[in-house]
């Protein structure tokens, strides 16, 4: 599995994105000898699972030049480092709470030479700033998640969805989505996008804030 994966789905993509997205498995077999951040039986599927699953929240809404999305518990960099490169003119800050995640982060992202992406190590409630989005990939429960960022958002929305989060989740969500309390939520099945077995019970969550 290689980044014609990506291709195939993304066909417009610069001949810099093309070798950024070429780069990221030789830099994850790497670092993932050192510093686990991808299960091991994941890692020769990154394209499918992780790459391009955290490229789902692209295919619901595409992000504007000099926007500011926030990854919260990006782990090894996801969705953060995939939507980075396709949007290179939209800024985005990665957070996570163990150091040594952020820390491959750091070295993936400069290896690749990526200018719009910062990640720190940090909590989401200690982040101060403003966002237009916030993205994440399964976390926690959305009940337990939307508390740490509340407020985190900027007042005007300039894209075609309202600002809020786009959070990618997996299986039933029934149960997880009236727990939550959250209004006008709306579920973008994966499988509508892409054609893999992988994605058949993945969702992007998105609502707005609130």
């Amino acid at each position: 599995m290689t980044s014609k994966i990506i291709q195939k789905y993304f066909p417009n993509l610069t001949q810099i994105q093309i070798k950024q997205f070429d780069l990221l498995l030789g830099l994850y077999q790497n670092w993932n000898s050192q510093i686990n951040v991808i299960s091991r039986k994941d890692i020769d599927l990154l394209y499918e699972r992780h790459i391009l699953h955290s490229l789902g929240i692209a295919e619901v809404c595409g992000f504007l030049p000099n926007q500011s999305v926030l990854d919260v518990g990006t782990g090894g960099g996801f969705p953060g480092i995939p939507l980075a490169i396709l949007f290179p003119e939209t800024q985005f800050l990665l957070v996570d709470s163990i150091g040594k995640k952020i820390k491959v982060v750091n070295e993936v992202s400069s290896a690749i030479g990526l200018k719009n992406l910062k990640a720190v190590h940090s909590r989401a409630e200690q982040i101060n700033e403003k966002f237009d989005f916030i993205v994440s990939r399964a976390v926690t429960q959305l009940k337990d998640f939307y508390p740490w960022i509340k407020g985190k958002f900027k007042k005007e929305s300039t894209n075609r969805l309202p600002n809020g989060v786009l959070y990618l989740k997996g299986g039933n969500l029934d149960q997880e989505l009236k727990d939550s309390q959250l209004n006008n939520i709306k579920l973008y099945p994966l499988k509508d996008y892409f054609g893999e077995d992988f994605f058949d019970t993945k969702y992007v969550v998105y609502f707005p804030a609130q």
